[in-house]
């Protein structure tokens, strides 16, 4: 394995191109490097993971992507908004009797004649943005990076002052201090990128109070497209969380004409017309991984799952969960249970596993004081939450499905584009008496969808399409939602105002870290105890009628939870009475 002297960092390319001519020099089949890696990947995976090198990678944020350097390494962690299909590219070409790489890139790394030899390859465009509803403590520490950029700006800009004095069309890259300087990888990758200068417009000098190394990047858009190489269609959906490590690229106004090349098929629609990389960066995606919520710890705590751990931070989320609630344990133990549900089956239409809970009885008074802590609570506990107010003039204006424009060949996004996992608070303790227009009326339907099928209706124009979703549902209103049918309904019932108060870390962390896990747990219903279910179910049915299929459904889902929520992978005894017991005292509270 190579040392070193590949500069990873801040000079990805040039690791890059070494690999593709050494590939060549051993007397590889160029042909077979379309879609497939000639060891480039292995070497950045290598660095990355087994080397711990990825926390030294810049995270591109809105605090940091200013600074950030065309062509290093960097990360960005998004969920993936559209898919703009494919895009053709100069892979490779020949130049001379060599044969040289434009992977990874934007920009011809050196000129190319017209009967130049090429070959086209192809890479996958995706349109990814920040997760919504990111909490604070979920994103990625950038401060560090955002001053180590600071100071490579600083750096370049001496450099550049040095190289003028001497009269250089090309200047240098800088380099870590772990860099072999003698080494001939070293040499020859500084040569490749003295000799692409003439061909790359040269970093702007820019005011010392606003330096951007991305020229004209605006700060404050934190989105990007993600150019993504090498890698089957089924494994990047449509709202899925990923975190992409790759090449940040030139704008592509830098690049050479390439008029000449004929794309006029329909293959490729070009999104660079409405995506300039003036406003979005652009990231040639190296390698990825797709993130769940554990993954959004800063400080993951190493807990094993031992019983008694685990019912001792059980115990102490409740006890968090009670306080908010006003010393409301039942209230308190029917959040436990949304907070770990999620969606673990589907057979036909039905979502198996969602737990949407709607507690009643919330005054606006009531929702001044305990739904703003359980907003913040919710806030501190989970990755991605946010609270939607439900009024009239809300649901006749709002743009909730997502749909497709097809002026730019985007998918504009809307309101119900969630990440899984996403937790959401529905206030309808706002909703008054109102007429609903036509858009009130099918965002109603779209609501109602998402809490009873967990699915979002995108509108292409010409048809629909029913996506699935997979997203914890809180309704806070005064009386049963007629909008939101909820799974469970329990009417809200505090005893005292309990001022919230701090949350010291470690319990937060050791929480958070709880909700991560558990609820990802297997689960099964072993012999004897499906018969005590059965018995106990069919007994039920005997003495209420009213009872049906959902509620059975919505009992073992229930009894799933309550088991996973100490830890637990099957359904014991213990845990199937104390979900009858909290079913007994809800419909006491609902009489």
């Amino acid at each position: 394995m190579v040392g070193p002297a590949y500069d990873f960092l801040v000079n990805p390319l040039g690791a890059v191109r070494i690999t593709f001519e050494e590939a060549i020099a051993s007397g590889s089949d160029l042909a077979s490097f379309d879609g497939k890696d000639w060891g480039a990947v292995d070497l950045f995976r290598h660095f990355l993971v087994d080397q711990g090198g990825l926390s030294q990678v810049p995270v591109l944020a809105p605090s940091t992507v200013r600074w950030a350097q065309p062509n290093t390494l960097v990360r960005f962690r998004g969920m993936i908004q559209d898919m703009l299909g494919n895009e053709l590219y100069v892979g490779a070409y020949k130049d001379g009797s060599l044969w040289r790489t434009n992977k990874f890139t934007d920009v011809l790394h050196c000129p190319m004649s017209s009967s130049a030899d090429t070959r086209l390859w192809e890479r996958r465009l995706l349109y990814c943005v920040p997760v919504p509803g990111l909490n604070a403590w979920a994103e990625v520490s950038s401060e560090a990076f955002k001053n180590k950029l600071m100071d490579w700006a600083y750096q370049q800009r001496q450099k550049r002052r040095r190289l003028d004095h001497e009269s250089t069309d090309c200047e240098e890259m800088p380099v870590f201090d772990t860099e072999v300087q003698g080494s001939p990888n070293t040499k020859r990758m500084r040569a490749d990128e003295q000799s692409s200068c003439a061909y790359q417009s040269p970093v702007p000098e820019a005011p010392r109070s606003s330096i951007s190394l991305v020229p004209n990047l605006d700060g404050n858009l934190p989105h990007c497209l993600v150019k993504i190489y090498d890698c089957p269609e089924s494994d990047l959906k449509l709202n899925d969380v990923f975190e992409f490590v790759g090449v940040l690229s030139c704008a592509p106004e830098l690049q050479v004409d390439n008029e000449d090349l004929d794309f006029s098929n329909g293959f490729s629609e070009d999104p660079m017309p409405h995506l300039p990389a003036s406003k979005v960066p652009y990231l040639h995606c190296i390698i990825h991984r797709k993130l769940a919520a554990k993954d959004f710890l800063q400080n993951n705590p190493i807990i094993e799952l031992k019983p008694d751990w685990i019912k001792e931070i059980r115990n102490g989320l409740l006890r968090h969960l009670t306080s908010v609630f006003g010393n409301d344990d039942l209230a308190a133990h029917f959040m436990l249970l949304h907070l770990l549900s999620r969606v673990h089956a589907r057979i036909d239409t039905v979502a198996v596993g969602k737990l949407s809970l709607n507690l009643t009885c919330f005054s606006k008074e009531i929702m001044s004081v305990f739904g703003n802590q359980l907003t913040t609570s919710i806030r501190n506990l989970l990755p991605f939450s946010c609270c939607i107010p439900l009024t009239v003039d809300y649901l006749n204006a709002a743009s909730l499905a997502p749909r497709k424009d097809y002026d730019t060949n985007r998918l504009v996004t809307g309101v119900l584009q969630l990440a899984e996992g996403s937790h959401v608070i529905f206030d309808e303790t706002k909703l008054e008496a109102g007429t609903l227009n036509s858009v009130g009326v099918e965002n109603a339907r779209l609501l109602k969808n998402l809490v009873e099928l967990q699915q979002v209706e995108y509108d292409f124009k010409y048809y629909k399409m029913e996506m699935a979703a997979d997203v914890q549902l809180l309704v806070l209103s005064e009386g049963k939602s007629n909008i939101l049918p909820a799974d469970v309904i329990v009417p809200f019932r505090p005893s005292e105002v309990n001022h919230s108060e701090a949350i010291v870390a470690e319990a937060a962390e050791a929480w958070r870290w709880y909700l991560a896990t558990v609820r990802l747990l297997p689960h099964s219903i072993e012999s004897e105890m499906q018969k005590v279910v059965e018995n106990d179910l069919v007994a039920a049915r005997q003495a209420d009628r009213s009872l049906n299929p959902q509620d059975f459904s919505r009992w073992l889902t229930m009894g799933r939870l309550m088991s996973l929520s100490f830890g637990e992978t099957s359904l014991s005894l213990e845990h199937w009475q104390m979900i009858k017991e909290l079913e007994r005292l809800r419909k006491q509270r609902l009489k």
